[in-house]
């Protein structure tokens, strides 16, 4: 059994196409769908199911991918592995980031990384949801907030404040509350993929839980961000996300006498899977390109309330 077919397979069923599957791999879609046929004979079953719109997997493909992926990317990390043994970065890494923080942060401390380690491959999947790292194939995650899965092998690469913040205009027509009891009577923007419509923070090492009017319960920063800009209520928020608008004055932070509970950008690879050569590096360089404390934190002074 040919490697190049099992890997051919693989692409397929991650492309949703031949012909993308093609042009990733670099070669004629009549290749490709030789490699399918071929792969299918040596198995005895089908694989897939073509139709002139969609690729389907069939029961036995779903069965044999599994077995199909780890052989691919052991043979790729071992690749790796010898490249790194020789001095040099190499092959394919597959990421997953929150949507904001890869737009805003993580893209601009990349591309150089990426030029000066020109034979990696990243893929980066750019996703508010919660992804398994284990049945979604990535390599590692970056994720802020706290870590919650005991499966994963996690580094800090930040720290990452979060301030409860609203528009100036919203404070004039509703007032600025001074006190969890306060805070409560007030509209709230909620982040959908944190679990609830409340605000957590931390007093004497008790955790606080604040519940506000709900005004909007959305599963993306920028517009947590932007509908807070836009008067629509009070935003619970890592300051990566709010920081400039802080510095023009478009926010302000609210003091409500006791703090948000502290978080972390993290990056989090599988238990058990061996962190390669190039992870390990490009942690490294994350944590430089964000800097102790991190730059978002010391970008200006932000306007209070």
């Amino acid at each position: 059994m040919k490697l190049d077919g099992i890997a051919t397979f693989v692409t397929v069923v991650e492309c949703k196409s031949l012909s993308e599957a093609a042009l990733k791999l670099r070669i004629s879609r009549s290749v490709v769908s030789e490699r399918i046929v071929e792969l299918e004979k040596e198995l005895g079953t089908s694989l897939l199911q073509r139709t002139t719109r969609k690729i389907t997997v069939t029961e036995d493909g779903q069965e044999f991918l599994q077995r199909a992926i780890r052989i691919v990317r052991e043979v790729e990390e071992a690749t790796a592995v010898m490249s790194e043994r020789r001095g040099t970065l190499t092959g394919p890494l597959r990421i997953s980031a929150p949507v904001t923080f890869g737009r805003m942060h993580l893209g601009p401390a990349l591309y150089p990384f990426l030029a000066q380690h020109p034979e990696i491959q990243l893929t980066l999947d750019l996703n508010d949801r919660r992804v398994d790292p284990f049945a979604d194939g990535f390599d590692a995650i970056i994720r802020h907030g706290m870590i919650q899965d005991s499966r994963l092998i996690a580094w800090t690469l930040a720290t990452s404040r979060r301030l409860l913040v609203a528009s100036p205009d919203y404070l004039a027509r509703h007032g600025t509350p001074a006190n969890p009891e306060q805070l409560e009577q007030h509209r709230g923007i909620f982040y959908l993929n944190r679990g609830g419509e409340d605000w957590r923070f931390v007093e004497a090492s008790k955790t606080t839980v604040i519940r506000g009017q709900p005004a909007l319960v959305v599963n993306n920063g920028d517009m947590s961000r932007d509908a807070a800009m836009a008067g629509v209520g009070i935003a619970l928020l890592p300051q990566f996300i709010v920081h400039e608008a802080l510095g023009t004055g478009a926010l302000v932070t609210i003091d409500i006498g006791i703090e948000p509970e502290q978080e972390f950008i993290y990056i989090a690879h599988r238990e058990g899977q061996r962190a390669s050569a190039k992870l390990r590096a490009l942690a490294d360089w994350l944590r430089q390109a964000f800097g102790s404390p991190p730059y978002w934190d010391t970008a200006g002074k932000p306007a209070t309330s």
